[in-house]
């Protein structure tokens, strides 16, 4: 029995659910729907393959290589891992978590965009202060972070994961700073700074305009009425928090496969579609051992609904790097660090030639999934159709 697949529910229901819900999907949304449902079929084109060793034909059907799809990510994650391995510093990493309140939250839905941006901004920034501060660390330090918009639900819960390393370069660059055994940054510290900037950064672009207020936030369209309405989360707690050091750089490599480029919801937490709905595994971080781990039923069509609350805008970043780590500048400063850390720069691993690489070393792109041996490709076809945009209004969707 093959395993169920977001694809699998998107064919059976999307359509007649667009045509319900037409207009109320932007076009980011539909993109997307389209790209799932067409992955690794017919739609996109592939090639006819055989087995060099017993023969037998097999189909392989073309990836739509859309970032929201469940199914297109590893390969790009482990493409990413590989150049990422060589920036790995000898020291202790550390993950670090900031997180927007509720009310934000919901205000963030409309206002993706800005409000994810300044997520990113603003948490970089804290970090980068509280680090230079000389009571804390006082060092220049790298880091990247990674965009999360749902929780284990699906729900609406934007936050980002920070992976940053124990320490940073001294001011005027001649040392390395270590950053004290098991502890980097206070999190009170950075929770109270990454508030204040938050709402400061965010009220400012409420004065230019930049903040669309729709539905139930109408009414702080109003500069007095958004001022009122921002007054209680400068009293509240904001979740920042800071986990133990990863256990070496192959710690820190593999927690990056795993969140680098996820999605909402993969599709081994799928259990069951049936005439309840879309039955799926999660975690309830509010409970404890063997309780944490429950399943969830929900309608179809919500079930959709809210994998596409976490569509990110066109060309929107979800991973950025900072400071000593932002890529103009990443090889020189790592390159320093290391010197300054008295280990040696890793071996720069060249391309073969097309002429020194032979067919016998080069890596087959598709294995025989009987015999393991290499296929060869017989016949290429191209794609039915060109899926650029949802039908016009006058075709059926």
């Amino acid at each position: 029995m093959s395993r169920l697949e977001v694809a699998d529910i998107f064919r059976a229901h999307g359509p007649t659910w667009r045509h319900q819900e037409r207009g109320h999907f932007s076009l980011g949304q539909l993109k997307v729907m389209s790209a799932v449902e067409h992955c690794r079929s017919a739609a996109l084109g592939g090639h006819a393959l055989r087995c060099s060793a017993c023969a037998q034909p097999q189909i392989a059907y073309n990836s739509c290589r859309n970032r929201h799809c469940p199914k297109c990510q590893g390969s790009a994650a482990q493409r990413w891992l590989e150049a990422r391995s060589a920036d790995l510093l000898p020291v202790d990493y550390y993950h670090v978590v900031f997180t927007l309140p509720a009310p934000l939250s919901a205000l963030a839905y409309t206002n993706k965009e800005l409000m994810y941006g300044l997520l990113f901004d603003v948490a970089a920034d804290t970090l980068r202060t509280i680090a230079a501060d000389p009571k804390h660390l006082g060092a220049r330090i790298g880091l990247t972070l990674v965009l999360h918009t749902w929780g284990s639900a699906l729900t609406h819960h934007p936050h980002v994961h920070g992976i940053v390393p124990g320490g940073g370069l001294a001011p005027h660059a001649d040392r390395w700073v270590p950053c004290r055994p098991g502890f980097f940054l206070p999190v009170r510290v950075l929770s109270r700074l990454f508030r204040r900037r938050f709402l400061e950064e965010l009220s400012a672009a409420h004065g230019r305009g930049r903040v669309q207020c729709f539905g139930e936030f109408a009414a702080l369209s109003n500069a007095d009425a958004f001022a009122q309405w921002l007054a209680p989360l400068r009293q509240m707690e904001w979740v920042v928090y800071a986990k133990r050091p990863f256990a070496g750089p192959k710690a820190v490599l593999a927690y990056l496969s795993r969140y680098t480029h996820r999605v909402a919801i993969s599709n081994s937490r799928l259990i069951a579609l049936d005439e309840r709905g879309v039955t799926f595994r999660w975690k309830d971080y509010r409970a404890e051992g063997r309780t944490r781990h429950k399943t969830m039923t929900l309608t179809t069509p919500e079930f959709m609904r809210r994998f596409l609350l976490h569509v990110l805008p066109s060309g929107f970043h979800r991973l950025r790097h900072y400071g000593l780590l932002a890529n103009p500048t990443r090889k020189k400063n790592v390159d320093l660090a290391r010197a300054l850390l008295q280990v040696p720069a890793l071996p720069v691993t060249v391309a073969p030639t097309a002429t020194a690489t032979s067919k016998t070393t080069a890596r087959p792109t598709f294995l025989c999934r009987h015999c393991g041996a290499p296929m060869l490709i017989t016949e290429t076809f191209a794609r039915a159709q060109h899926i650029r945009a949802p039908p016009g209004s006058g075709a059926s969707p």
